[in-house]
């Protein structure tokens, strides 16, 4: 079982390409909004019990895809709400069920990240869209000069 991970910022492309890579090699995509959407639905955005389950219930479908032989594409976005470690975690869960992880870093420009961030197609899910949140976010994370506490990879 291989888990590709194709991680970036908002508007990188992240599940434009996760679902090119299934159409070419058939590896299904768990897209990050999947849980976010449904937990935010009972629990605000970034508040302990989201948090817990989110992660929860990411590592639960990484350790099932890697007992059964299953890969997949995961999309993620990292950012401030995501525990510490993350990552890490994520590696051993998924090596101890026989499985490998490749970690995948989409980058793009911020003129290019403006552009598409107000594209329609981001409202499938509730993605993030606004311009004005995006750069003060964006600034935010350039002026820690370093990545979101819950991603460094290991």
């Amino acid at each position: 079982m291989q888990l590709i991970v194709l991680h970036g910022p908002a508007a990188a492309g992240k599940l434009a390409t996760a679902r090119a890579l299934e159409r070419r090699v058939g590896y299904p995509v768990f897209h990050n909004h999947l849980v976010v959407d449904t937990l935010t639905t009972v629990f605000p955005f970034g508040s302990d019990p989201f948090v817990r389950l989110r992660e929860q219930f990411w590592l639960d479908v990484f350790a099932e895809a890697a007992r059964s032989g299953r890969s997949l594409t995961f999309t993620f976005a990292p950012e401030s709400t995501v525990r510490p470690g993350f990552p890490a975690r994520v590696r051993e869960t998924v090596e101890r069920h026989g499985g490998s992880v490749r970690f995948v870093k989409l980058a793009v420009s911020a003129q290019e990240q403006e552009r598409r961030i107000e594209n329609p197609d981001r409202g499938e899910f509730h993605k993030l869209n606004d311009l004005g949140t995006l750069r003060r976010t964006r600034d935010a994370d350039l002026e820690a000069e370093q990545p979101p506490a819950g991603f460094s990879l290991p």
